[in-house]
């Protein structure tokens, strides 16, 4: 698999295509394609650890309650992502919800050693899928910024 993501302009806001060998590897790389918008992960440091889980009832919820949960939890403390390893993926099945654990790893951002990129307010439903591909996995995901 080549790259693991690459970010996309478009006139009013900014998304990213996230890829994976795998569903739990694609996870974990749109969550970090979406982080890098707000910091450069190259700088950041793994100095603390944040749980994370969301449920969804497709593919497509699963993933994005659980880069909605990433960004609220990188809000609410103040937090900057260098990586994301996923612990459990249930996917959805019939009558039952997917399930996405996982933790993030970083640390409080700091403007002395970090430089701040876009800010994204939220992620959103526009143009959003998860396919299958013939390596693996690709998601397309635009955010408000």
């Amino acid at each position: 698999m080549g790259v693991p993501y690459e970010i996309l302009e478009h006139p009013a806001d900014v998304g990213f295509r996230a890829y994976g060998r795998t569903v739990a590897e694609l996870f974990e790389n749109a969550a970090l394609a979406m982080c890098s918008l707000g910091c450069a992960p190259e700088r950041i440091e793994e100095r603390e650890e944040r749980d994370i889980a969301a449920q969804g009832s497709d593919i497509e919820s699963l993933l994005y309650a659980w880069l909605a949960e990433v960004l609220a939890v990188a809000d609410a403390d103040r937090l900057v992502f260098h990586r994301m390893a996923v612990t459990l993926l249930r996917e959805p099945a019939p009558g039952q919800p997917g399930e996405v654990r996982g933790t993030a790893y970083g640390e409080t951002f700091d403007r002395q050693r970090h430089t701040a990129g876009t800010c994204v307010k939220a992620v959103t439903l526009h143009q959003f899928f998860v396919e299958p591909t013939a390596d693996g996995f690709r998601a397309q995901v635009f955010v408000d910024v």
